[in-house]
């Protein structure tokens, strides 16, 4: 199986744990103690109460703290892999070239001979992209090119990858307000009974609805959050590829 297969795999894997822990938890104490607390207002004539518990009881909130867990996730994986990889800025990888083509060209054949984890770090691509194009023509003008052409293409790649954590952040307001149209369906559904004097079941009913979107946009602020993180420490990537790059190579063959 390959890299991207075996990625898109354990991602779903992970969707699904994070769908079971979550909805067992639900089942074992959110609910339970919801529940609770509604009966006990209701046996008291008061309304159900602002209770945390009672907020994150509906099924729209539970898809949203699984949604949260799996955006988090993903995000996660990918800051700790641009974290692990950051030292390779403070090594010279080009150490033993000299100044002249061929020994950069020993240069390369060592890059590609780099484990895969670091083969297809940013800085090694972009390292072994731009002496292939300095092999092939000589030119440091050329190669100059070649390394903003690939900092601006990993700038690419990495957006493009942000795609479905992007998608996930606007879903889980977009389940909230799904949350809000049901809450205030059953609401109206139940004006009969409010004009009758029990307004409880309408506001037990309006209660879905503020409660989903609340607990909806409180996570999209946590993963929006997060996703400003990783993207600023993809930019500092970037920066510090194109940096590295006119350090130890362009410098070398000028």
């Amino acid at each position: 199986m390959n890299i991207g297969g075996r990625e898109l795999w354990t991602n779903i894997a992970v969707l699904l744990a994070a769908a079971v822990a979550v909805h067992l938890l639900y089942l074992g104490v959110i609910i339970p103690r919801a529940e609770f607390a509604i009966e006990a207002a209701r046996q008291a004539g008061q309304s159900a109460p602002r209770d945390l518990f009672v907020i994150f009881k509906d099924m729209e909130q539970e898809i949203c703290v699984i949604l949260m867990l799996y955006g988090a996730y993903l995000m996660l994986r990918k800051h700790g892999k641009l974290r692990s990889t950051r030292y390779l800025f403070t090594v010279d990888l080009l150490d033993n070239a000299a100044d002249g083509r061929e020994s950069l060209a020993n240069a390369l054949h060592e890059l590609e001979r780099l484990d895969k984890k670091y083969r297809e770090t940013p800085l090694v691509e972009t390292l072994a992209a731009s002496l292939r194009r300095y092999r092939a023509t000589g030119d440091v003008q050329n190669t100059s090119d070649a390394i903003r052409a690939g900092v601006e293409a990993l700038g690419v790649r990495m957006e493009a990858e942000n795609s479905t954590i992007r998608y996930l952040i606007w879903a889980i307001p977009s389940v909230g307000f799904i949350g809000t149209v049901r809450g205030i369906g059953q609401a109206l559904s139940r004006a009969e009974e409010a004009l009758a004097g029990d307004i409880a079941g309408m506001t037990e009913s309006l209660g879905i609805a503020f409660n989903s979107t609340l607990v909806a946009l409180l996570i999209s602020i946590v993963l929006m959050f997060l996703l400003h993180q990783l993207q600023r420490e993809q930019d500092g990537v970037l920066v510090e590829t194109q940096s590295y790059c006119e350090k130890f190579l362009l410098k070398r063959i000028s």
